[in-house]
């Protein structure tokens, strides 16, 4: 069971970004990055915890609905033959909030609300 401190609360992304569904199948489609451009058009940033974090393996099993260690092969397989690359991995949930407020078009999670202009809550959490 994980403790409340690493349940994963909050999708986040850049207060300049266009709303996107928050289903499961389009937020496994960003993060595994099959789904490379918002709907207006512009590349989305993927900011992602390292995998041994507790917060990444939460999110991934509970958002992404899969196992962390699937979500890196497909990492490794698209980077293997050329045809993407993986997430910008983040070493601290300071750091991804940091990166989103920073970066437009970008997204990525954490494990509270914040109250912060420069964020949105990912599809009206």
């Amino acid at each position: 069971m994980l403790s409340p401190a690493f349940a994963v609360d909050v999708i986040i992304n850049n207060a300049n970004n266009e709303q996107f569904s928050q289903a499961p199948n389009n937020l496994r489609a960003i993060f595994s990055m099959r789904t490379r451009y918002w709907p207006n058009g512009e590349k989305i940033r993927v900011f992602v915890l390292p995998d041994s974090h507790t917060l990444h393996k939460a999110f991934v099993k509970e958002k992404l609905q899969m196992f962390p260690h699937q979500l890196r092969r497909t990492w490794d397989r698209m980077t293997y033959t050329g045809t993407g690359q993986p997430p910008v991995t983040v070493d601290s949930i300071a750091e991804m909030l940091e990166k989103i407020k920073q970066s437009k078009y970008s997204i990525g999670y954490i494990d509270r609300r914040v109250d912060d202009a420069e964020i949105r809550l990912f599809d009206n959490q």
